[in-house]
């Protein structure tokens, strides 16, 4: 058990947000948490890592538990490069090897038998056991590893106060990977990141021997990362054994369950009471009635099941059809901040099409949306009839200090307040939230209003950047739904794997300053990348083999390129030897019967130092020789 929580209750002022919690987190366990956004995931959290304190019940956890939390925002402000902030991650590991190395040179110089020989040789056992079990040695490598995967492999030398708040964040995760605490809280992880970098992160941490509570909306990541799912419910958790998938066949089996027990037990205490009612007064039968009496005293009446949340409902339709190729694009260029993003692009989007635009961050995807929708760039051509709905993931088109009612009024006069109230509510904006200031919602209120405007523009045409940014997992999938139904022509950008997948007929990849129609779905579409990679691999393989060949003009050539492999045979085995003997010395000096003989300890060090000078001579050889 790493931590316990029993019966735990927490609110503001008069609200309760959740009560009568109970769970236990154990060593290795990966869970997924969800829930409706404004239902305390998050201050959930912050009482499990003791940043709240909660009102009711008691928390227990592990004797000297680490803990490591990533919050929706906030990474570094720090004035060290990127490689410099999480080498010090093993800042302590980094300080023991250092140590370490100066301790073999005193110890060659130390006298045999003096009271600082003794401390030398002690020292150097601490320091060397103390590097292994930390795994000190691989540490460099360690860091290498988390920053590439997490897509900073060109950003070392990067000051950390000069990145975005997405890059400080995704930082913040880099050095959380890197320290390894026990219990790994993250909360929404897979924000800022694009679709390559979501793919290393989650077989990362299928390795990851700590534990896992992650709040996440993202359904692949919960698909392949977690092992239960634990659900934030009318102020309850429930646990749920399996990945996202599983979840929900579960959950559905026991609302069913749920349902039909409580209905069964009230037939039966209805035909009770209904016995008693008929019975109690006869002499014949008050004897039976009254045994029903108390049959219906020691019931134990179960509680009626509360409805599970209802999902928002979105329903896109439009007036008359666009004529069949809706949008073609021929020779357009884009560049940002003065970098080309692509150049000569040309593809078309016929009636009906339902397209995914996809590419790493900063490729231009939500450039060409912009570009798209402003109907000025001479390469872009809209067909006739076409009426365009635009989504923008900034919701910047939402006046901040309008009403919610009176931002769908503004847009749309001649609806009446019970048809604005009533598009509202089937989005979930309540009563209350409807008389807000824009500026008072939260993301998910602010892109559940977007929704409806964009619902109210009845366009055959749906151009969308990022939809399901701030949408809970309800939402998402009843926004998937709605789309799927959507008869029109669909053009959109999104990081939710699950959705793309279940929407998209055709992809638009932007890679390499290049723009690619694929006319597939996202599974295919991935299976041709994965194809097109291993030929790429296959076929720079065949290249180097075909220049070695031709690169053979003489029997004397070969004989040359033959000796040079050998030479690098021979190197590669001599710095193979060499690393063996100087990892045997190590584990020979940290031994006491050598540590206790003078003359002995000091030829092992004398060759030790002999061994590390041999060792960057041979790798200098090495690289000489492979250039």
């Amino acid at each position: 058990m790493l931590l316990d929580l029993e019966n735990v209750a927490f609110g503001y002022d008069d609200k309760k947000i959740f009560e009568k919690v109970t769970f236990t987190i154990h060593e290795g366990e990966r869970i997924g948490f969800i829930g409706p956004n404004g239902e305390g995931k998050t201050t959930l959290i912050r009482i499990m890592t003791g940043e709240l304190v909660p009102d009711e019940g008691k928390i227990f956890k592990k004797g000297g538990l680490k803990l490591g939390y990533l919050a929706q925002t906030g990474g570094y402000e720090s004035e060290n490069t990127v490689y410099a902030e999480m080498r010090g991650v093993f800042a302590d590991v980094f300080g023991a090897m250092e140590k370490l190395r100066d301790t073999e040179r005193q110890l060659a110089a130390a006298e045999y038998g003096s009271a600082e020989f003794a401390a030398l040789s002690a020292k150097y056992e601490q320091l060397d056991r103390r590097i292994a079990a930390a795994d000190g040695y691989n540490a460099d490598v360690k860091i290498k590893t988390v920053l590439n995967g997490m897509g900073f492999e060109r950003a070392y030398d990067q000051v950390i106060s000069t990145m975005s708040g997405g890059e400080k964040t995704r930082l913040k995760l880099c050095r959380l990977l890197l320290e390894e605490p026990e219990i790994l809280f993250l909360d929404e992880p897979t924000n800022h990141l694009d679709v390559s970098t979501l793919f290393w992160l989650e077989s990362y941490l299928a390795s990851y021997k700590g534990a896992i509570f992650a709040v996440s909306h993202d359904r692949y990541f919960l698909d392949r990362v977690v092992q239960k799912i634990f659900e934030l419910e009318n102020r309850r958790v429930q646990v749920y054994r399996g990945n996202y998938s599983k979840y929900k066949i579960l959950k559905a089996e026991k609302v069913l369950t749920q349902q039909r027990e409580y209905d069964k037990q009230q037939e039966e205490i209805a035909a009770l009471k209904d016995y008693v009612a008929r019975n109690i007064v006869r002499a014949t039968t008050a004897k039976s009635a009254l045994s029903r009496v108390k049959k219906l005293e020691n019931m134990e009446v179960l509680e009626k099941p509360l409805p599970p949340p209802q999902p928002p409902r979105f329903r896109f339709t439009f007036d008359e059809k666009s004529e069949e190729s809706a949008l073609r694009v021929d020779g357009l260029s884009l560049a940002a901040g003065g970098k080309p993003l692509f150049a000569d692009a040309s593809f078309e989007v016929r009636r009906g099409d339902k397209v995914a635009i996809v590419g790493e961050n900063g490729t231009g995807k939500s450039t060409l949306i912009r570009a798209l929708v402003k109907h000025i760039d001479p390469a872009v051509h809209w067909g006739r009839f076409v009426k365009t709905g635009y989504y923008d993931q900034e919701n910047a088109d939402l006046d901040p200090d309008e009403t919610v009612l009176g931002a769908l009024w503004h847009k749309h006069t001649g609806w009446t307040q019970t048809e604005a109230r009533a598009a509202l509510a089937r989005a979930k904006l309540t009563a209350e939230d409807i008389e807000k200031k824009v500026k008072s919602l939260s993301g998910g209120e602010r892109a559940k209003l977007s929704l409806v405007l964009l619902e109210a523009e009845r366009a055959n045409f749906l151009v969308l950047d990022e939809p399901t940014n701030h949408l809970d997992l309800l939402a998402r999938e009843a926004l998937e739904e709605a789309l799927r139904a959507y008869e029109g022509t669909l053009l959109f950008v999104s990081h939710d794997r699950y959705f793309i997948q279940n929407l998209a007929s055709k992809v638009i990849e932007i890679a390499g300053q290049t723009l690619t129609l694929y006319p597939c779905g996202y599974e295919e579409f991935n299976e041709r990348k994965r194809a097109a990679s291993e030929r790429v691999q296959a076929q720079a393989k065949e290249g180097r083999e075909s220049r070695q060949n031709a690169s053979y003009r003489s029997k004397a050539d070969r004989a040359e390129d033959a000796q040079k492999k050998q030479r690098i045979k021979q190197a590669e085995s001599d710095i193979a030897e060499t690393e063996a003997e100087i990892a045997s010395l190590h584990e020979e000096i940290a031994r006491p019967e050598i540590a206790a003989d003078y003359k002995l300890m000091n030829e092992k060090c004398a060759r030790l130092d002999a061994l590390n000078e041999r060792l960057d001579a041979l790798y200098k050889t090495y690289e000489q020789l492979i250039s």
